[in-house]
């Protein structure tokens, strides 16, 4: 799916930014906001995203999530999966990536101005998961057409909870991420480019057990960025 950089741009959450600066739940000066502002301008300007997703059938145990599409059958094995696709008959497995661009801009920053390229860091963040929210919600949207109106679970990436990082590998491969969308593993699982997001995020008609707020998922209470 094609999301504009001015869809990217109506969505980002200043007060994210301002979290991932370090101001928690203040705002950051005039000469800060203004150079929010530049970065945010040369970032939109310049970035591409990408995306690639897939769609399966979805069982959920006390600790055992499967996953089955057409030729393919997974099994994560994650407590915190589990709770959270409980609900769900249906997962979307999903990866997408802002590209290189942000990660040249932030390498430019790093020599030129060390305030900017952190500043590059916390944009590029807002970014990604403002062009991630458009994006589930639109493919959330396609697939409630022709059935009952479903809704998204939060995101679950490899690496939240207790879902091992190592499951990085099975999405990368099941996607095809390197040759569709030039997204790559390091050896350490990390991901490059570095502002990407790879997760499940599981579909479910009964609204009653959806929410997106993030942290009240997470069990990592003393994270500078948590919410609640």
């Amino acid at each position: 799916m094609e999301i504009r950089n001015e869809d990217i741009k109506k969505r980002i959450n200043r007060k994210e930014i301002y979290r991932y600066l370090g101001y928690g739940t203040n705002t950051p000066d005039d000469n800060v906001n203004a150079m929010i502002k530049e970065v945010l301008t040369s970032l939109l300007d310049s970035i591409s995203p990408r995306n690639i997703y897939k769609i399966f059938a979805c069982s959920a145990a006390e600790r055992i999530v499967v996953l089955k599409g057409e030729n393919t059958t997974f099994a994560f094995e994650s407590r915190n999966l589990a709770a959270n696709l409980a609900q769900c008959r249906h997962v979307i497995m999903l990866a997408a990536t802002l590209g290189l661009e942000a990660d040249k801009l932030l390498q430019k920053y790093e020599i030129l101005n060390m305030t900017k390229a952190t500043i590059t860091q916390a944009c590029g963040a807002a970014c990604i998961e403002a062009y991630c929210n458009i994006l589930q919600e639109q493919i959330c949207a396609e697939v409630s057409k022709d059935n009952t109106a479903l809704y998204l679970r939060p995101r679950f990436s490899p690496g939240y909870g207790d879902l091992s990082l190592e499951y990085q590998k099975v999405i990368f491969e099941e996607l095809e991420c390197t040759k569709r969308i030039g997204l790559s593993l390091t050896d350490s699982l990390l991901m490059y480019p570095t502002k990407s997001v790879s997760a499940l995020i599981g579909l479910t008609a009964n609204p009653k057990s959806c929410h997106i707020g993030r942290c009240q998922n997470c069990d990592k209470i003393e994270c500078e960025f948590r919410e609640v």
